[in-house]
């Protein structure tokens, strides 16, 4: 499997498929495998590059760098690494955190910018040090049952999650590099880009799950962006490529056609001058 060193880090990454470049990126305890579904359907009309940030999956679990700002920069150090001077970003919960901060501050870097189920614009909220430490406990002695009981209470769609992906989803949770586990939480915790997503004027997509507990949030963010439209999935939750990866990769692909169609973008062409 590929690697390149990035930033100080051995970072996995993959590439299938011709035409134009669409990367994705992971949320937080996860991998490649929670894009994978809605990839599969898109590998035959795009370059898909699916990475892996430090800390997880295959990449390496470094000393330090368990922060929103490096796993953007990381994505950067990919494309660069890649020669790709623009790129289609995808980027699901913690990946959508990225996407706002490529959004902001590497525009230029960006073709189209994907927000699947992303990270709240103001951040995740703080929870108790005692549930934190009790999670990371759990993790620590590695007590798969309790973690697997708590991810299969969520479970309402039992077509997609299946024993066997709730098997892996712990895999993943117990897999990742104890500094990802923790650092990560409190970068997320700390993330505010709220005032600025009028500053994203990349033509952009947000994907939501109607089952998912981010949906308020993910709909404010949406309403602030100035280039944006929306597509909800009745049938997803947080997982939304798990749960709908037909649905996942239409809107992808209809986006990559069309580009962003609102309402405003509507009335803006009506009401231009007519030759």
């Amino acid at each position: 499997m590929p690697h390149a060193q990035i930033n100080g880090a051995r970072l996995w990454f993959d590439m299938h498929g011709e035409g134009e470049p669409l990367l994705l990126h992971h949320g937080y305890t996860a991998s490649r495998v929670n894009w994978l579904p809605a990839a599969e359907l898109l590998m035959d009309r795009y370059k898909i590059i699916l990475m892996e940030c430090r800390g997880t999956g295959d990449s390496e679990h470094t000393a330090r760098g368990y922060s929103m700002a490096q796993y953007t920069d990381d994505v950067v150090g990919l494309l660069d690494h890649l020669a790709l001077d623009t790129v289609t970003f995808a980027g699901h919960s913690m990946g959508g955190g990225i996407g706002f901060l490529l959004g902001l501050h590497h525009a230029h870097r960006l073709q189209r910018l994907v927000l699947m189920a992303p990270l709240p614009a103001a951040g995740i909220a703080k929870s108790s040090p005692e549930v934190l430490a009790q999670r990371i406990e759990e993790r620590r002695q590695g007590d798969r049952q309790v973690i697997l009981d708590r991810y299969r209470q969520m479970r309402f769609r039992e077509d997609a999650e299946t024993d066997a992906w709730f098997e892996d989803r712990v895999d993943h949770v117990l897999g990742v590099s104890q500094g990802h586990f923790e650092q990560s939480v409190l970068s997320m915790q700390e993330f505010n880009v709220e005032d600025q997503l009028h500053r994203i004027t990349t033509p952009t997509l947000m994907i939501s799950g109607a089952v998912d507990h981010l949906l308020a949030s993910n709909l404010r963010d949406y309403m602030r962006l100035p280039n944006a439209t929306l597509e909800v999935l009745s049938r997803a939750g947080h997982e939304v490529a798990v749960h709908e990866p037909q649905r996942v990769a239409q809107a992808i692909d209809n986006f990559m056609q069309y580009g962003p169609i609102t309402a405003a973008s509507l009335l803006a062409r009506s009401a231009a001058p007519r030759d």
